[in-house]
């Protein structure tokens, strides 16, 4: 597969700073932002309690050496705004210290690193209230996190780190995620014209919803991103966040997910919110969804990008297997960059033993034609 890739050139005020700055951040390999295979560090600046020494023994610089040499070329990175600012916005700067050391041990093992702003406190994609669409102080705040954030992280080249908007935006009209991206793009824009930015979707980062995303007009340095969970009863099976948890009948795949059969006895309530009954899956499905931002990504002659799929571990593992074989053949095949959910976690690569997955390995590192 030809590796997603774009120009990018170095702004000459930031290669005079690169050039008195780390190793990591002066390796001639960055000069231009390649991805191609990526894994998600989840549960480490986001969606976490970790503090202190715990947090820091979570992710560390042997991590990202295994990373390397597994294979990957790229690490998605997600952080939340409670880990990294008060409610003031003053930097919690033990966090950012993390961040910053992350993004230098992957400078050493010629790793990227997208940096993505995963949950804010005006926006979590799974709640309700979501102020940062009504409130127009919560967007000026999330423009300064940005602002924040690129006058921290514009010492790195522009191909070694990118810049993640948001995760998976929940609008409940498209036009107020598309509004946004405008914004914040032209800041970003003005302070670093060549930084790249990685855009999803509303709703989800959905493949649905790409035909409704706005592409800014004026930017060329950016990476199409959608996430893509489906079939949601294979991959979500009893996750305890989901309508359908307490489904633990049989799933399969490919073919006919969930039997209409399968749900006798369960609740009513449960079987309306089992979707995937009665419906047939395979490695077509999968390719005719990728269709749809695959063709955005073509009209804009944009690259795109995969930034998170993934099976909860209690799902039946050969049919989890069979998934993930599909998507990788399907990606490969397409010319999609990705990054899996996640490295360490339920979603993770590592077995309940500690080792690496060797089979999921083999799976991700195919030569696909």
């Amino acid at each position: 597969m030809k590796k997603v890739a774009f120009k990018l050139l170095l702004a000459t005020a930031i290669a005079g700073l690169v050039s008195c700055s780390s190793p990591a951040e002066k390796n001639e390999e960055f000069k231009e932002f390649t991805v191609h295979r990526g894994t998600n560090i989840a549960h480490f600046l986001s969606q976490s309690d970790r503090r202190g020494a715990e947090r820091e023994a979570f992710f560390t610089r042997e991590d990202v050496q295994l990373i390397d040499s597994l294979g990957f070329d790229h690490i998605r990175l997600p952080i939340d705004e409670e880990q990294m600012w008060d409610e003031q916005m003053v930097r919690h700067e033990d966090a950012f210290e993390l961040l910053h050391s992350v993004i230098e041990w992957a400078g050493e093992e010629e790793l990227r690193v997208i940096v993505d702003l995963h949950i804010l406190r005006s926006h979590h994609f799974n709640e309700g209230e979501k102020p940062l669409w009504t409130d127009p102080a919560e967007q000026e705040r999330f423009f300064d996190l940005w602002r924040d954030l690129s006058s921290e992280l514009s010492v790195y080249p522009n191909g070694q780190v990118a810049y993640e908007l948001m995760n998976e935006a929940v609008a409940d009209d498209p036009a107020q995620w598309n509004d946004l991206i405008a914004r914040v793009s032209e800041i970003l824009n003005e302070l670093e014209p060549e930084r790249t930015i990685v855009l999803g979707s509303n709703r989800w980062q959905g493949y649905e919803t790409f035909p409704e995303l706005e592409v800014p007009a004026s930017d060329t340095n950016i990476l199409l991103s959608f996430h893509y969970y489906n079939p949601f009863a294979l991959t979500h099976y009893q996750a305890s966040w989901t309508g359908i948890y307490k489904y633990d009948g049989p799933v399969q795949y490919p073919g006919q997910i969930v039997k209409e059969e399968d749900l006798e006895g369960y609740p009513d309530a449960l079987a309306t919110q089992m979707k995937w009954a009665g419906k047939y899956f395979t490695s077509d499905t999968i390719r005719a969804n990728m269709m749809i931002p695959l063709e955005v990504a073509r009209t804009h002659d944009l690259p795109l990008y995969c930034g998170e799929f993934g099976v909860y571990k209690p799902a039946p593992r050969e049919d989890a297997l069979r998934w993930y074989d599909d998507m990788i053949k399907t990606m490969e095949s397409l010319d999609i960059a990705w990054a899996n959910w996640c490295y360490k976690g339920s979603f993770g690569i590592f077995l309940e033993n500690g080792e690496v997955d060797q089979e999921l390995m083999e799976i991700f590192f195919q030569e696909v034609e």
